[in-house]
């Protein structure tokens, strides 16, 4: 039986890529299209911008769209995900969230509602960086002494936040691994007399411009040698596919907060 998939931000990027993985998945049925309110795109088929009849209209009321999905997808804007969060809450819907850009308040709130539904929230849906920070992980406790951890990230010029979610993400994996508080070694930029880098700390280095999808190194410089883990995203295809598998996964579970380590079962 198909998954019932609602998509939210159907007007975005990533929400066309969502639409191309749900039509070309026979284990999902696109059930709702939502975007933001006062969307030009609000009753009108979902693909029809890109000349594809999807037979599912496009709608921007979020309590109208749950209803009968069996999951939920965002990837928009946090103020926007609170919407979807609390709709999905509502109605006992499974939700994906791909969004980044959450304060501590934020993930508070979805933390919240991840007590009364399941919630997969991950700063990348992609199955390879998913393996990458279980990679991270390794690669930091073999490293930790005599290497300078520098996280590096490439996005596209339309990318409103930095560092990326799975740069900080990232960051948040090699701290834990070498019993680090990122949010007291991370190195956020650099500029004039720096003076001598502290080992301790975890630099991030961020690049914005063209149409690159996303690109992220986790570099380990030592003397003498440099170890280097990279994922290179060529399409947003990959972040749906990851999507629509954590979607498939929380059919049956119970209500929680879990990530895609869970859902691919590298924890």
């Amino acid at each position: 039986m198909s998954v019932k998939v609602a998509i939210a931000g159907v007007s975005g990027r990533m929400g066309r890529a969502l639409l191309e993985a749900v039509a070309a998945d026979t284990d999902c049925e696109l059930s709702a299209a939502l975007d933001r309110p006062g969307s030009p795109l609000a009753g009108q088929d979902a693909g029809a911008a890109w000349g594809v009849a999807s037979g599912v209209s496009v709608t921007d009321e979020p309590a109208v769209a749950v209803q009968g999905a069996q999951a939920l997808i965002d990837f928009t804007r946090p103020e926007a995900t609170f919407g979807y969060l609390d709709a999905c809450a509502a109605a006992g819907v499974p939700l994906v969230i791909g969004t980044t850009g959450f304060d501590d308040a934020g993930r508070a709130r979805i933390e919240a509602a991840a007590q009364r539904i399941p919630v997969v929230f991950a700063p990348n849906m992609s199955v390879g960086v998913n393996l990458l920070m279980k990679l991270a992980e390794l690669a930091a406790q073999v490293l930790d002494e005599g290497y300078d951890i520098e996280i590096i990230e490439a996005h596209h010029r339309h990318k409103v936040d930095a560092p990326s979610g799975t740069a900080l993400g990232l960051g948040r994996a090699v701290a834990r691994a070498v019993n680090r508080d990122l949010a007291s070694c991370a190195v956020y930029g650099r500029e004039g007399v720096t003076g001598e880098r502290d080992p301790k700390t975890i630099g991030f280095a961020t690049v914005r411009g063209g149409d690159i999808v996303g690109d992220h190194t986790l570099l380990f410089a030592g003397i003498g040698e440099r170890v280097e883990l990279t994922h290179k995203a060529s399409s947003r295809a990959t972040f749906a596919q990851g999507a629509l598998r954590a979607a498939k996964w929380l059919q049956g579970r119970a209500p929680g907060l879990y990530d895609m380590r869970d859902v691919l079962n590298l924890n």
